[in-house]
């Protein structure tokens, strides 16, 4: 069945003309303007609809692009400028026009020509028809120049990886200069402590609830404005990531399997886990990984961590990348660190998150450059633990203070380790666990303060 965009009113006409004098710009398809001039000849309908103002008159073409008129209308189509539009497979034409009217507002509004302000305005439309969705298709600044600046060549931009990556970053509904993140996904490390002093895994769940109180009254007392957060597991900790999300917290989870190497996920398909997930939550995936790993263990893992990260871009949630070399790895050199980011970035792996352990000053820039040239958009990196005595990770923390791409840090067992062993060992009750912890977290969070000033 063919669809009828227009159906002649006389009575829709006359109403849409007592109006058309109040306006300075009026913009519409060549039907639009059928209804509004009375006629199904569009130069005929425009010629009447200019008797009636004087605003500049916009009508689009479909795929040929659009028309401006600012004066007098012409007799016929060959006196008429076309400002053509960008040819692109059509997948769906919800929301074209309003992506339309938004770049040809951009150009119009900022006093640019007409010319640039129409290249504005087809490029938007073309590339919402060229993707499936209405509102979350419409580009951003930073997508749209992108766009422009390489239109010729891109007939689906749905399928450009640089377009979906700006897509992807430049809509994020949160920002986040700092982050001070109490890491309490640990699993098997807790499962063995429990062991050890003979105490239940039952115990761990509520464990982890107090570990989370602990987290708020620091998070409180130190003034972080949002700029906290944690990190905790389902398989343990899902009371405490049900309490917490939608409070305005950083909250990370994780999806691989405890001590995984090569690299194993928890609960099977990370696609079928993160349908699930709110969108608020973030993907944090962590990998032994070393560039002298035998190549079918370094290829293996590098496909499973690429399928994550396509999922995270599928289903829009952000990816936290957590790097560290093998425990049993004979060559424990953090000259491997900045290598390992710019291995993942050719691989086309962008994660909006970077989890690493303290380094010199030295391999912060080299990581620093490779974030700049392969993706300026990231969100930063956090400083993670790995168990380290509070004085060491202040002077991780301080060798990191110049780092703008170092954002704070993600900490678990320095802040919980021997409190959660106590507790578990019935040597502290709930209250002095609360109290242990808040003060451990927040002697973190000053530390970090000490070299970078809150913002």
């Amino acid at each position: 069945m063919k669809r009828t965009r227009f159906i002649a009113s006389s009575q829709v006409t006359e109403q849409l003309q007592q109006v058309l004098r109040h306006f300075d710009l009026i913009v519409g398809t060549e039907e639009e303007f059928h209804i509004a001039g009375g006629s199904t000849d569009t130069l005929t309908a425009l010629r009447r609809v200019r008797q009636l103002t004087q605003a500049v008159l916009v009508c689009k073409r479909g795929a040929l692009g659009c028309s401006v008129f600012e004066g007098n209308i012409a007799d016929d189509w060959s006196q008429v400028k076309i400002h053509s539009g960008v040819r692109v497979d059509v997948l769906n034409v919800l929301g074209a026009g309003d992506a339309f009217m938004s770049g040809l507002l951009r150009g119009y509004l900022n006093d640019e020509s007409w010319e640039q302000a129409c290249r504005y305005a087809n490029a938007c439309g073309a590339l919402v028809v060229s993707r499936h969705g209405c509102a979350p298709a419409m580009p951003t600044k930073k997508e749209l120049d992108d766009y422009l600046a390489r239109e010729q060549s891109i007939t689906r931009p749905d399928k450009d990886p640089r377009l979906n990556h700006l897509h992807r970053v430049t809509t994020r509904k949160q920002h986040w200069p700092e982050l001070c993140v109490f890491a309490f996904d640990h699993r098997k490390q807790l499962v063995d402590i429990a062991n050890e002093v003979g105490a239940s895994e039952s115990a761990i769940p509520p464990l982890k609830m107090l570990l989370l109180e602990g987290a708020r009254q620091a998070a409180l007392e130190a003034g972080l404005q949002n700029n906290s957060g944690i990190l905790a597991d389902t398989t343990f900790g899902q009371q405490a990531l049900n309490d917490v999300t939608g409070q305005g917290w950083w909250i990370g989870r994780p999806v691989e399997m405890p001590g995984s190497y090569p690299l194993k996920l928890e609960h099977g398909d990370i696609g079928s886990q993160l349908v699930s997930w709110p969108q608020e939550h973030v993907v944090k995936c962590l990998v032994f990984y070393h560039p002298l790993d035998a190549e079918s263990v370094r290829l293996e893992q590098e496909a499973l961590i690429d399928e994550v990260y396509r999922a995270c871009c599928q289903s829009g949630h952000d990816l936290l990348l957590e790097v560290i070399l093998p425990r049993d790895a004979a060559d424990q050199n953090e000259q491997y660190y900045p290598q390992i980011v710019e291995r993942f970035y050719q691989l086309g792996i962008l994660p909006d998150w970077w989890k690493l352990p303290p380094l010199s000053p030295d391999r912060w820039r080299e990581i620093s450059q490779h974030i700049e040239h392969y993706d300026p958009e990231c969100r930063g990196i956090l400083i993670l633990g790995l168990d380290a005595p509070e004085s060491e990770l202040k002077s991780g923390f301080a060798a990191a203070a110049d780092m703008p791409w170092v954002k704070g840090f993600a900490v678990g067992r320095t802040i919980f380790g021997e409190p959660s062993r106590q507790w578990l060992g019935g040597q502290l009750n709930d209250e002095q666990l609360i109290a242990t912890v808040k003060q451990k977290y927040r002697m973190l969070i000053d530390y970090w303060r000490e070299y970078r000033p809150a913002r």
